[in-house]
């Protein structure tokens, strides 16, 4: 990260005035929108600012990725993203008229896992192939998170169309509580394996397939890298509120279109991922897989693991319902997905062919979307 400006001589801090801007700007565009709906041209600038915010964000991600090493550095990002994931999800049900359940924490959470595994995983082996033929990666780091992404995937999303408490895929109360309860253990099992027991097991790998914990770039200063930190956090709220802004244009839109409405929920997830997405896309094409690996199948694992909890927290204390059944389609496309996923990933090395198959399956979970 080498960097040569004004702040980088007198103030130490090794940042682009770009990524400085852009988080500010896009708060600034918050602050104004209010006096522009229904503007077309004003809603065209704040999705400029919004894939700007998302540009920045993934810059000060890797800043502080770079700092404190891996994987840490991937966690701090599935962290960020999925925190401010889920106050937008809660903030969105408390909002929704009551009578009947929610269905947002649903579409949300499965949109989220179906671009994570079939999109951004896809878009990684395909481009690794492409450049390298064949890419390398501990095979025993992912198997761990790929049995609690498929353990956690199943209870919370295609369990629920089975129980015979409720219908409708609608949990009772106490199932809720305890699946949310499964939830954050799975969850905090993978991360104290990833992060404490098994650390080397999520460490990048050279060439030769030597694990390598540094990079070869001097980390950032302390100074820089608190500011990135900042900065992040500011990025990535923009990015889920202007979302929340531009959500009734882009619902306009594929209303318009003739899509069914959940369309809407998976272009709002894309964009809230789109910071993960690149970082990933980004280390895929410098030959770091593992790094890649880390942020897509953490960030799923932290989708669930940590919006089920507040969202069944917030059934308890308001009374809202929230179905997280999803239906025979989707619950076959998980399936399909998750255990493409599973025999991709199941020997340490991946070529082309895994990122096409599971690219196919994006574009067929899109389809059928649009086209039910």
């Amino acid at each position: 990260m080498h960097v040569n400006n004004f702040l980088s001589k007198k103030l130490n801090l090794a940042l682009p005035y770009w990524t400085i801007i852009c988080p500010f700007l896009a708060i600034f565009a918050l602050g104004i929108a209010d006096g522009f709906k229904e503007n077309l041209w004003f809603s065209g600038f704040l999705g400029i600012t919004l894939i700007a915010a998302v540009l920045a964000a993934v810059h000060h991600a890797e800043v502080v990725a770079h700092k404190v090493g891996e994987p840490f550095g991937t966690i701090i990002l599935a962290l960020a993203i999925t925190v401010i994931e889920v106050s937008l999800i809660v903030s969105l049900m408390m909002s929704e008229e009551p009578g009947r359940p929610s269905v947002l924490a649903r579409d949300t959470v499965f949109a989220a896992i179906m671009i994570i595994l079939t999109g951004i995983i896809g878009v990684c082996l395909l481009v690794g192939g492409v450049r390298f033929r064949e890419q390398n990666f501990i095979k025993q780091g992912v198997s761990t998170a790929l049995i609690s992404l498929i353990a956690i995937s199943i209870l919370t999303l295609v369990l629920p169309n089975y129980t015979t408490s409720e219908s409708g895929g609608v949990y009772s109360s106490s199932q809720l509580i305890f699946v949310a309860i499964i939830s954050l253990i799975l969850y905090g099992g993978f991360i104290s394996v990833q992060t404490i027991r098994h650390r080397n097991y999520f460490l990048p790998q050279n060439k030769d397939g030597d694990q390598i914990s540094e990079l070869i770039v001097d980390p950032p200063n302390l100074l820089t890298t608190i500011s990135s930190l900042v900065l992040l956090i500011i990025a990535l709220v923009a990015v889920v509120l202007l979302s929340k802004k531009l959500s009734p244009t882009i619902e306009g839109f594929v209303m318009d279109l003739g899509a069914p409405k959940s369309l809407v929920g998976i272009i709002i997830a894309t964009v809230i991922l789109l910071p993960e997405g690149l970082a990933a896309y980004k280390a895929a094409r410098k030959n770091r897989l593992q790094t890649s690996l880390n942020l897509a199948l953490g960030s799923a694992l932290a989708s669930i693991g940590l919006t089920i909890p507040a969202v069944a927290i917030v059934c308890y204390f308001t009374g809202l319902e929230v179905t997280l059944g999803i239906d025979a389609k989707s619950s076959v496309l998980l399936v399909l997905s998750l255990f493409t996923v599973y025999l991709s990933l199941s020997s340490g090395r991946t070529n082309i062919q895994q990122g096409i198959v599971l690219l196919t399956l994006f574009a067929t979970y899109l389809f059928t979307t649009i086209v039910p």
